[in-house]
């Protein structure tokens, strides 16, 4: 777990993330991101407030994961390709958003913005996949989504970031360092993701962490 004055952030593997913070109402909130494979401490948990998904590819919309953390007051917001297949869900809303909108949900400003391939065929950019930029305890939460190095990464101005490194589907090492150093320059932290599940191994977050200098990196443990 990383903790930054009161935001605990926690990596349950892959491109999933649990991060607990305080909204502008003062209260505590629980977000998910991208839940995927998750360890057992997290079956019926049920524990979300607020679920955020990246896209619908199976690897981070999956519905036996989301079934262990959602409640009836769980706000999922999603790409708009993902909607349609979690439509069966007992929470209490499901929202779409596209690539540059934004929006308030549990007393949390949430942006998309673009998560797209440039030299591959994965994720093109007309899918309207997409990252996320959170604003809670003041502080801005940067989730890239499954992105190559992409130009619109120069204007979310993150306080911490949390990048793909992989490769294949997503930047590699070299390239998530260079986004990192030349456009996204997070104020405080950086944190690999995107690795020991489908592809990837923890060898390429260290390499990113040593190519990395604009700020601190941490490797978290999938917990």
């Amino acid at each position: 777990m990383y903790e930054h004055e009161d935001i605990q952030i926690t990596w349950t593997g892959h491109d999933g993330f649990r991060i607990r913070g305080t909204n502008s109402q003062n209260n505590q909130v629980t977000i998910y991101i991208d839940p995927y494979q998750l360890a057992s401490k997290y079956q019926k948990q049920n524990d979300a407030d607020v679920v955020l998904l990246t896209h619908d590819h199976f690897d981070h919309l999956s519905m036996d994961d989301l079934k262990q953390i959602i409640n009836n007051n769980t706000s999922i917001l999603s790409a708009t390709e993902c909607v349609e297949k979690l439509a069966g869900l007992k929470v209490k809303e499901i929202s779409g958003i596209k690539p540059g909108e934004k929006s308030i949900i549990k007393g949390l400003t949430i942006e998309a913005v673009p998560a797209y391939n440039i030299n591959k065929k994965f994720h093109p950019k007309s899918d309207g996949k997409v990252g996320f930029i959170i604003k809670i305890n003041e502080k801005r939460i940067y989730h890239a989504g499954d992105t190559d190095l992409i130009p619109e990464m120069k204007s979310v101005d993150p306080d911490i970031a949390l990048v793909p490194v992989s490769g294949t589907y997503v930047m590699t090492a070299e390239e998530a360092a260079n986004a990192v150093d030349e456009l996204i320059r997070p104020k405080k932290v950086v944190i690999p993701m995107h690795y020991n599940a489908v592809v990837g191994t923890e060898e390429d977050a260290k390499k990113f962490k040593n190519l990395v200098n604009v700020c601190k990196v941490e490797i978290l443990s999938k917990d």
